[in-house]
């Protein structure tokens, strides 16, 4: 007669298992995984912010492009519009509006090619001619300490960009 080999215990009419927990080297290696995973994560978090920033200002660029090369290859003026209203679903562009740019917590500020700087309150056009001019502007973004500004030559239409510190000067 062969005896069952089992891994369980009976004690007072109740059958214990000695595989009931985790073992420490169980829990040693989850730790560890744990921990190797927030020393990735935790510093990507802190940098949301700032991606969301820059992912706005590379819209922003973005579209002023493709305006001005639609203007070129249509041989129509064509205008890049950035609304800064809380309801972007407010304000309408203007008819030849090749796309829109909307505000998501970023300040907008517009200088014209005099020197007048405006605080944009609900929007502002760029138009870019077929001859491959604009109306140029410097367009200067914010948000909480980053700054940033795209500037669009009014006789070129080219579009560049710089990063700013927190008093508004050119960062090298």
């Amino acid at each position: 007669m062969m005896t069952p080999i089992s891994d369980s215990k009976a004690v007072g009419g109740k059958t214990y298992s000695r595989s009931a927990g985790f073992s420490l080297l169980e829990l040693l290696l989850v730790l560890t995984i744990l921990g190797m995973a927030s020393i990735l994560v935790v510093p990507n978090l802190g940098g949301l912010e700032s991606r969301s920033f820059r992912a706005q200002v590379h819209q922003a660029v973005s579209l002023l492009n493709y305006s001005r090369r639609i203007a070129v290859v249509s041989g129509q003026p064509s205008t890049a519009s950035f609304f800064t209203v809380e309801d972007p679903r407010t304000g309408t562009a203007s008819r030849n509006s090749v796309g829109r740019w909307d505000s998501y917590g970023t300040t907008v500020r517009y200088r014209d090619s005099t020197g007048v700087e405006i605080e944009v309150e609900d929007k502002i056009e760029i138009t870019f001619y077929p001859e491959g001019g604009s109306t140029g502007g410097i367009l200067l973004f914010s948000q909480d300490s980053q700054n940033l500004n795209i500037s669009v030559n009014p006789f070129t239409g080219r579009v560049t960009t710089q990063d700013l510190d927190e008093d508004g000067e050119v960062i090298d």
